[in-house]
């Protein structure tokens, strides 16, 4: 970052994420691009709900060209403190009901039965199909 940039806290970045003041995050580089909106190939609505949090992720994921990247630097008003951007949230799985049945008792001879059945088991029964 060099002298005389302008740094934002990320609490202040998240207030512009609407059609009249509209701000990305990307890659620690905060940019204005409320004039872009109708102009950006993908819509508006891409931008738009990339606004209020880090995008990084986001434009990477979409594998932009370096004319794109060239194009960002007119619309480049400063940086972000990353001392001021939370933690990542990480997803933590829930538990299902049917993963709590496996501790059930007999679910496992219930496998095992499924998968070791013979015809020669049961004569008569015809073989599953």
């Amino acid at each position: 970052m060099g002298s005389g940039e302008k740094v934002f806290v990320y609490e202040d970045l998240v207030k512009h994420k609407d059609r009249n003041d509209c701000w990305l995050l990307i890659s620690g580089k905060v940019y204005n691009v409320t004039q872009f909106l109708e102009d950006h190939p993908g819509g508006d609505e891409v931008l738009l709900a990339a606004s209020g949090k880090d995008a990084t992720d986001d434009f990477e994921d979409v594998g932009h060209s370096d004319d794109a990247r060239e194009q960002m630097q007119k619309y480049y008003i400063g940086e972000v403190d990353a001392t001021t951007i939370p933690a990542r949230r990480t997803y933590k799985a829930q538990t299902s009901t049917a993963a709590t049945q496996q501790d059930e008792p007999g679910f496992l001879f219930k496998i095992i039965q499924f998968l070791l059945f013979d015809e020669t088991m049961y004569p008569g029964r015809p073989p599953a199909s």
